[in-house]
């Protein structure tokens, strides 16, 4: 309703400006908002204030004009405040529209049509495979999944890709501690196993570097098959629908000299230092970027190229990249780089902030089977998916975050996962209960729903759709978290003071059966999206 709102305040002022009623003026932006006030309103502008100027009126006085022509049958009624808001009450009967809807849609209340099959390649995770994933792994990891489930709910088509980065010197790093010679950087259990299974299952043998690079090129599939995908399927809940390799897939499938190609056609490559660079900085680089190097091998930003073309002539119309917290330098070369390339859609990238793990208010070590990093098995082993995974949504990605551990093993509706739980399985409890009792749901009476608990419920509700679709557009994921509590808290605030289940008064019974239906179907979805159970008993 919102975005309908919007339109009509937007065609008031012009049929206003269009009577002479009011001057002709650049329209700003129409923004209708949630009032935090609940008493204000489901939904308010701030049009009137925006404008005054323009119009030559005071804000409340033009807020009053607006307000006489806007013709809004879906609200009961609509207010001017100072110092010059508008404020819209929907109507109960439109309340009652919204509830049939969802009972008649189900989970796909809320689904949208913004994306309309255009593709998405969703790149998240993509560590390093030099080892198990760790804990900023995890959030890169979390994010991406719930975002490409509320884009496929938005419309579009989304493809989950994990590039493996196996072409870089980090493999012959990996080949030295695999191998336990001076060159060994990794430690850890993992090391150990791989290095116990060389002489039977490693590559065959060869001399020198190209001895260390096989063993390491092995040792980073092992870990992948080994240690990363179980990691991602089985203890994060997260489905990939393709793995990309760098050396494979993008490299030696000639990506890269594609990607030269192109910058040479367009003459954006020139030699220095016996080194071949990319003029970046014509596309808002900080600086230009080397390619190849003086000893002719590519750059990590080579292959990166090759691999953003790979996104290009697979039909992404989006492509979005959720990076770890030490690549902030590699957003405006990768943009630079997709402009070059000539793509012409929409390229994300979102970064990840740091993750510390806390107990009792000190940071927190555990066991380091991984080497010394906490990998993200271990911690979901520890308090479970369910938590793990709410606890990493729950916060802005821009927001360094102090994982709580002591919070995250409490087993009560202090922990917000299982008040969110709690809830959802209340729910079916009244609904199992009405079912016992011989007493159904009806939305006959829409009007009986007139408490203010019932009315902060609905309210909810209504802007579901509206969050699947602020989400798809801009990234932020943490809001649906924050949604589940805050839809539990009215829900439970509701329950505790209105009965659901009262045969003295069977008609509002079955109005308040038909809302907390509504309400678990919400619910549950949101629940969904967020990748957590939505659980009926508890």
């Amino acid at each position: 309703m919102r975005k309908f709102l919007e339109q009509k305040i937007r065609e008031t002022i012009g049929a206003l400006q269009s009577e002479g009623v009011l001057p002709d003026f650049d329209m700003p932006d129409i923004r209708v908002e949630y009032p935090k006030d609940e008493s204000h309103g489901e939904y308010a502008t701030n049009v009137a204030l925006a404008c005054a100027k323009g119009a030559k009126m005071k804000p409340m006085e033009l807020a009053e004009h607006i307000r006489k022509r806007l013709d809004v049958t879906e609200c009961e009624r609509i207010e001017v405040a100072p110092p010059g808001y508008i404020n819209f009450y929907v109507s109960l009967a439109s309340f009652g529209e919204m509830l049939s809807s969802i009972h008649e849609l189900g989970a796909r209340y809320g689904d949208g049509e913004e994306g309309e099959g255009k593709k998405i390649i969703s790149e998240f995770v993509s560590a390093n495979p030099t080892g198990p994933l760790h804990l900023g792994n995890g959030r890169g990891g979390f994010f991406g999944d719930s975002l490409s489930r509320v884009l496929r709910k938005a419309g579009y088509s989304v493809t989950n890709e994990y590039y493996v980065n196996d072409g870089g010197e980090q493999v012959v790093k990996l080949g030295h501690s695999v191998l336990r010679d001076d060159g060994a950087e990794y430690v850890g259990a993992y090391i150990d196993e791989l290095s116990e299974d060389l002489e039977t299952n490693g590559p065959e043998s060869v001399e020198g570097e190209d001895r260390i690079r096989s063993v390491g090129a092995w040792a980073a599939e092992e870990i992948v098959t080994r240690h990363i995908r179980p990691s991602l399927t089985e203890k994060m809940g997260i489905h990939y629908d393709s793995f990309i390799f760098e050396r494979r897939d993008i490299v030696e499938a000639g990506l890269t000299g594609r990607a030269m190609e192109i910058f040479e056609k367009q003459n954006l490559l020139f030699e220095e230092g016996d080194a071949t660079w990319l003029r970046t900085s014509g596309f808002g680089d900080d600086k230009d970027r080397v390619l190849v190097k003086s000893d002719g091998t590519h750059t990590y930003f080579l292959n990166d190229c090759g691999y953003l073309l790979s996104k290009m002539e697979r039909g992404a119309d989006r492509i979005i990249l959720t990076l770890g917290a030490d690549h902030h330098g590699y957003v405006g070369r990768l943009r630079a780089a997709a402009v070059a390339l000539g793509f012409s859609g929409s390229f994300e990238i979102f970064i990840t902030q740091l993750v510390r793990l806390m107990k009792d208010g000190k940071e927190f070590r555990m066991s380091k089977r991984a080497g010394n990093v906490v990998s993200i098995d271990e911690l979901v082993d520890r308090v479970g998916h369910d938590v793990t995974r709410f606890f990493f949504l729950m916060y802005s990605l821009d927001t360094h975050m102090n994982f709580d551990l002591t919070l995250a093993e409490e087993r009560s509706e202090k922990n917000p996962v299982y008040y969110v739980q709690y809830a959802h399985a209340r729910l079916s409890s009244i609904l199992r209960k009405a079912e016992e009792a011989g007493m159904a749901s009806d939305m006959s009476h829409p009007e009986l729903l007139s408490h203010p608990k019932e009315r902060v419920l609905l309210r909810e509700l209504l802007v579901f759709p509206e969050l699947v679709s602020d989400i798809a557009r801009n990234g932020s994921v943490h809001h649906l978290p924050q949604y589940a509590i805050r839809l539990a808290d009215r829900l439970h605030s509701f329950y505790a003071d209105c009965r659901v289940i009262d045969e003295g008064d069977p008609e509002r019974s079955k109005a308040r059966l038909w809302l907390v239906s509504g309400v678990k179907s919400v619910l549950g979805e949101t629940l969904r999206l967020v990748g957590v159970r939505a659980l009926d008993r508890m």
